[in-house]
């Protein structure tokens, strides 16, 4: 017989003691905000999928362009979104193999206040900044 766990607010969650720090209960709480955010991802991704099948060439070069440039627009959005799709699967496996929430590089606590902000993180702020810098240094 499973038992049934209380999903976390965003309050109840930064209120935690450090002591806590991926408990049962957070690892439940952010698993869920990563399967609603799959779920509305898949849900824009059919909607863009519908609407590029349903449109049709304009006879008018302008109103063409236009629609072309809106596609385009579409199609982008919807490739950052296909990227963070492959972050969410990443982010769930790591909760079922312990290592959510915990850096990939220093193996520190990555935070709570930050995981809220972006649950798909793997790595602190700081770590995070590092690997952007050297990025940008070496255009990699």
């Amino acid at each position: 017989m499973s038992q049934t766990i209380k999903l976390l607010s965003d309050a109840e969650l930064l209120a935690a003691p450090e002591s806590e720090y991926m408990s049962e209960a957070q690892l439940a709480s952010f698993r869920q905000r990563l399967l609603d955010e799959e779920s509305a991802l898949r849900g824009a991704a059919e909607e863009t999928t519908h609407h590029l099948q349903e449109t049709t060439a304009a006879p008018d070069p302008t109103d063409r362009a236009s629609a072309e440039e809106e596609h385009t627009l579409e199609l982008r959005v919807r490739d950052r979104e296909r990227k963070l799709l492959k972050k969410i699967a990443q982010a769930l496996q790591r909760i079922d193999d312990g290592s959510y929430g915990w850096c990939d590089e220093s193996g520190e606590p990555i935070g709570i206040a930050r995981l809220l902000a972006r649950p798909t993180a793997s790595l602190t702020l700081e770590a995070q900044e590092r690997h952007e810098q050297r990025k940008r240094q070496f255009g990699g």
